[in-house]
C-alpha cells in the first residue's frame, strides 16, 4: 500500500494518491490532473476511483476531466446530488482497491454531503481517515459555506458537524492518521496548523473542537465565532464542482494563445479584457503596461486572484515572465477563471521596445521613510489583514485591507498622495496597481513592508482596540 500526498502550497490543498497491487485512487484532486495520471502510470496502476469529500468552495476539483482520461468512477457521499454520472456512495458502505478497502463515512457539517473516507489496510486494520473539510489539524472546517436562506443556517451545520465528529470520527483509535483537505493559510478554517498530518489522538488532546467534556452549545458558538465573509469566488466554485465546466485542456488552448503587440492591443479594446500583469512585484514596479493590474504567481497567487477578479468569466490578458504562461493558466482554471484570451508575446520587454506607453510605480525605502514619516503630515496605507494590523503596526499607519479594497476603495482621495506598506512588498503592489489602474496616481510603495519597517527606528503598537479610520 502507498499513500501519497500532494500539497499545493498557493492553495494549502492537500490532494491524495492512494495505490495497491496495481489499483489507485485519487482523493480531492487539483484541475490540472496530469500528476495523478502520470503518478500512476510510473506504477503501471489504474485509478479506480477519483473520491471527493465534498462541493469544494475554494478550489475547481479535477474530478471530471480526471475521470474521463482515466475512466476512473467519481465518487461523492451520500445526500451529494452532481450534475453529471458518479457514485452516491451509501454511509459505510465500503470500496474495495487492490488489496485495501475505503469506508465511507458521512460527516456532515461543513457542508451536507461532507464525507470522510476511513483507509484500512491490507489486513483490514483502520490506518488512516481523509477528513477533507470535516477535521483539519487543530482546526475544524467552517460550517457557514453552505448555509441556504430560509432552509439551513451555520448553526444547524455547527450541530450536524458535532454529531460527525463526536460519532464517525472521534470513536476510532488514535493511532489513526489524519489526512486534511488543507493546511495553514486556507480560508476554510480559522486556525489550522502548519503540519499537514497528524493522529487522531493528538486532535483528541490539542484541538479546540474535540475536546471531550465540550457540549453541543459550545461547540456551536467556538466555531461560528470569529467566522471573516469567504472569498467572493467560493460559492462559484462550489457551483462548478457541482454542475461541471469545460476541460481545462479547452481553457489552456484559448488562454495560450500568443499575442503580438498589436494583437494584445486589439484584443485588449475589442474584449474588453484585464490585463493581469503576473511578473514579480520587483519588476512591475519598474514598468508596466498602463491600466494593469499586478498579482504575481510567485504568491498567493489564485487565492488573489479569486478574492479580487470578482467575474469569472472576465476575459484576462495575460503578461508573463517567459515560460511561466501555463503555469498561470491552469492556476486561474484552479479557481475558476476559464477566460484568459491569451498573453503577450515577449512579455512586457516586447511591449516597451515596441515604444508603447509604459508606467511605474514610485517607491521608498524602510529607512528612508522611516526618517521622513509623519502621520500627521502623510497617509501611510497598511493593506494587510485587520488581524495581522490588530496585532502589531505602525503608529499612524491606517488599515486598509486588500480583501476590501474594491469596497473601500471611496474612501480614498484620488488628488492625495498614499504611502503603501504591507507585510513584505507583495500585496502591497497588487494593491498599487489597482488603485493606479482607477485614477489614483500619488502612490508610493515601501518594498520590503512592514518586516522592513519593523527593523527601523519607527514607533510601533502591539494591539488596538479599533481600527484606524481614513
Amino acid at each position: 500500500m502507498k499513500v501519497e500526498q500532494m500539497y499545493t502550497g498557493c492553495l494549502a490543498e492537500a490532494a491524495y494518491y492512494i495505490e495497491s497491487n496495481g489499483e489507485a485512487i485519487v482523493i480531492d484532486p487539483l484541475r490540472d490532473v496530469e500528476p495523478y495520471i502520470e503518478r500512476a502510470k510510473a506504477s503501471g496502476a489504474t485509478i479506480k476511483y477519483v473520491l471527493e469529500t465534498h462541493f469544494h468552495a475554494d478550489f475547481v476539483s479535477g474530478h471530471l476531466d480526471l475521470a474521463k482520461q482515466t475512466g476512473a468512477k467519481i465518487v461523492f457521499g451520500p445526500t451529494a446530488v452532481p450534475n453529471f454520472e458518479a457514485h452516491i456512495a451509501k454511509d459505510n458502505e465500503i470500496l474495495k482497491v487492490g488489496d485495501v478497502t475505503i469506508k465511507v463515512l458521512h460527516t456532515p457539517g461543513h457542508t451536507m454531503e461532507s464525507s470522510t473516507f476511513l483507509l484500512r489496510d491490507e489486513n483490514g486494520k483502520d490506518y488512516a481517515i481523509f477528513t477533507g473539510d470535516t477535521l483539519f489539524l487543530g482546526d475544524v472546517g467552517r460550517p457557514d459555506l453552505a448555509i441556504k436562506q430560509g432552509e439551513i443556517t451555520r448553526e444547524d451545520l455547527a450541530g450536524f458537524l458535532f454529531d460527525s465528529l463526536r460519532n464517525k470520527i472521534m470513536t476510532l483509535a488514535d493511532d489513526v492518521i489524519v489526512y486534511p483537505g488543507h493546511g495553514a493559510g486556507s480560508a476554510c478554517g480559522k486556525k489550522m496548523s502548519k503540519e499537514t498530518q497528524g493522529t487522531l489522538g493528538d486532535q483528541k488532546l490539542f484541538n479546540y473542537a474535540l475536546r471531550a467534556d465540550m457540549t453541543r452549545a459550545e461547540f456551536v458558538k467556538e466555531v461560528t465565532t470569529g467566522l471573516v465573509d469567504p472569498p467572493q469566488y467560493f460559492p462559484k466554485n462550489a457551483v462548478m464542482n457541482k454542475m461541471g465546466y469545460d476541460s481545462i485542456e479547452q481553457v489552456r488552448r484559448k488562454g495560450l494563445q500568443k499575442l503580438s503587440v498589436r494583437a494584445f492591443k486589439a484584443a485588449w479594446e475589442g474584449e474588453d479584457a484585464l490585463v493581469l500583469d503576473t511578473r514579480h512585484e520587483t519588476e512591475f514596479v519598474k514598468g508596466f503596461l498602463p491600466g494593469s493590474i499586478f498579482i504575481g504567481v510567485e504568491g498567493d497567487f489564485a487565492p488573489w486572484v479569486g478574492t479580487l477578479i470578482t467575474d469569472l468569466q472576465q476575459p484576462i490578458l495575460l503578461v508573463c515572465d517567459e515560460g511561466k504562461e501555463q503555469e498561470v493558466v491552469d492556476r486561474l482554471a484552479r479557481v475558476g477563471y476559464d477566460n484568459p484570451i491569451g498573453y503577450l508575446d515577449g512579455s512586457f520587454k516586447a511591449w516597451k521596445a515596441a515604444g508603447e506607453d509604459v508606467e511605474t510605480i514610485d517607491e521608498m525605502g524602510a529607512e528612508a521613510f522611516a526618517t521622513w514619516f509623519n502621520p500627521a503630515a502623510c497617509t501611510l496605507l497598511d493593506v494587510r489583514k485587520s488581524s495581522e494590523y490588530n496585532a502589531e503596526h505602525i503608529v499612524g499607519a491606517n488599515n486598509f485591507p486588500l480583501d476590501f479594497i474594491n469596497r473601500n476603495m471611496a474612501q480614498l482621495e484620488r488628488d492625495h498622495k498614499y504611502y503603501v506598506n504591507c507585510a513584505g512588498g507583495y500585496r502591497s503592489v497588487i494593491a498599487a496597481s489597482i488603485l493606479k489602474s482607477r485614477g489614483f496616481d500619488k502612490l508610493v510603495n515601501i518594498p520590503g513592508g512592514y518586516k522592513a519597517l519593523k527593523e527601523t527606528s519607527l514607533p510601533r503598537t502591539d494591539y488596538v482596540e479599533q481600527i484606524t479610520e481614513l
